[in-house]
């Protein structure tokens, strides 16, 4: 499943959408290449592997994710591109690592807090890992509660979209509440940035998730086995037929540690 879920991630992060939304909050951090800076549950550090190929020189970018196994796959992608003498990689929980108080300028979620046992306590632990005085927090991730697909169910597809909202992520709501989020763990809300992402027609940015709707879903308890399968089948007919349709929104919230 994780091997799956790795394929997933590198497929959805070379999409150009995936692309623009890394470049874009990197060039709204302004980052100068000596930031000693944290990719907090990267996965397979699409984000970390940015940073490294854009800054050639400075500190390395510390890599963390609870997974040894996507670590692993990001070790060898990291090869892969040049750039793994630029990335320190990390084995840790979000909610509590082993740096020391300050160790860090800038601390990036992609994809991460949706996914956590506890937003709030990560968010906390993020806020004791920068420096005071300026470190900056990064948030990217899905607003999985606005994730639909219509289907040519009776329905229009309303029942299985909450199916998937809720199998797709622990919190789907989280970005929701970022702003509360982030005023009670001590930040100053700097920005965010909001980015719709639709395919009609053909599924363009949601190609590689209906590919893994039918090995995924059942490893939730989301669906059975025949019935992700058959959502899949269905979804994947309706692109084949210009007659598909899926959208989400993302959000980027971009703060500074108070105190």
């Amino acid at each position: 499943m994780l091997t799956a879920a790795a394929a997933g991630l590198e497929a959805r992060g070379r999409h150009p959408f995936f692309q623009g939304v890394v470049e874009d909050y990197l060039a709204r951090l302004g980052l100068g290449g000596a930031e000693r800076v944290l990719d907090l549950g990267c996965g397979t550090a699409l984000a970390a592997r940015a940073i490294a190929r854009r800054f050639p020189s400075g500190p390395p970018v510390a890599a963390v994710d609870i997974s040894e196994h996507l670590l692993g796959i990001a070790r060898r992608m990291a090869a892969e591109e040049g750039c793994a003498d630029r990335i320190a990689f990390h084995a840790g929980d979000a909610h509590r690592l082993a740096f020391p108080d300050g160790s860090f300028d800038v601390v990036l979620m992609h994809t991460l807090l949706s996914h956590v046992a506890s937003p709030a306590a990560v968010l906390v632990e993020a806020h004791r890992l920068l420096r005071p005085g300026g470190g900056r927090l990064v948030v990217f991730d899905g607003d999985q509660a606005s994730l639909t697909f219509a289907t040519d169910a009776p329905d229009g597809g309303e029942a299985s979209d909450r199916v998937l909202q809720r199998a797709g992520a622990a919190h789907p709501r989280v970005m929701r509440a970022m702003p509360r989020l982030l005023a009670d763990a001590g930040y100053r809300l700097l920005g965010m940035r909001s980015y719709p992402v639709t395919d009609i027609g053909r599924a363009d940015f949601f190609r590689s998730a209906l590919s893994s709707l039918a090995g995924q879903l059942p490893t939730t308890g989301a669906m059975s086995a025949r019935q992700a399968a058959d959502l899949a089948e269905r979804l994947r007919r309706a692109s084949e037929g210009n007659r598909f349709f899926g959208a989400m929104t993302f959000y980027t919230y971009i703060a500074v540690r108070g105190g």
